[in-house]
């Protein structure tokens, strides 16, 4: 299996690129970013654009793929809806469809997040754009489209946030992972387990699209 992958230096996708290094099903991986993944594998090749979401000038080498794990995001604090929306939706939906045309037979797995709004109209600015997001992901001409919803992530293997105060965040929070698994066992779910979840649904799809925090904790 040949795999695109968007967003391999943030934290899910370290942890995303991890599994499909160890996955000997997988043959290739391509990572498409602003800047190289840091790492380092005979699988492993980085496709460095200055604008992830605008993929002409490189259509030869984003053809021929099964998979597309969509690992690209950023925080809506601060932002307004209008700029959220262009680094989210239009973003995203400018290198979908690129793919789309390019790969129909390819599986498209994008990371959203537990909360999404589907109906669009919610009061949460965050959710109601992801969900505009989900929503035109699905009505691409591609094989099939999985929206991957976690929630609480617990970095692991040493994957870690870019974000500094996030990092800070992880460390105090990480004594407490143990004790949320325990008491809401599908509240919380680990780097290692979205990047395998994700190889699950591209292999072998799932029975939804909306792939909730107690599927991705189910997939094996």
């Amino acid at each position: 299996m040949k795999i695109l992958l968007f967003g391999a230096t943030g934290m899910v996708g370290q942890g995303v690129l991890r599994e499909c290094l160890l996955d000997r099903e997988v043959s290739e991986v391509v990572c498409v970013g602003r800047r190289p993944s840091g790492e380092t594998h005979p699988k492993l090749r980085d496709l460095v654009v200055a604008d992830p979401g605008q993929l002409a000038s490189v259509e030869a080498q984003v053809s021929g793929f099964d998979a597309c794990f969509f690992c690209l995001g950023v925080s809506s604090v601060g932002m307004s809806e209008d700029d959220y929306r262009r680094v989210t939706y239009d973003l995203t939906l400018g290198a979908a469809r690129t793919l789309a045309r390019l790969n129909p037979q390819m599986t498209f797995v994008y990371v959203t997040g537990a909360g999404t709004d589907s109906t669009e109209r919610g009061s949460s600015m965050w959710a109601r754009v992801k969900g505009a997001t989900e929503n035109a992901l699905m009505r691409l001409p591609f094989k099939a489209a999985y929206m991957i919803r976690p929630g609480m992530i617990q970095p692991m293997h040493g994957v870690r946030s870019k974000t500094a105060l996030y990092r800070w965040a992880y460390v105090v929070a990480n004594p407490v992972f143990g004790l949320v698994r325990r008491w809401r066992p599908d509240a919380v779910t680990t780097s290692e387990q979205v990047g395998r979840a994700m190889l699950v649904v591209a292999k072998r799809g799932a029975p939804n699209p909306l792939v909730e925090m107690a599927d991705i904790n189910a997939l094996r």
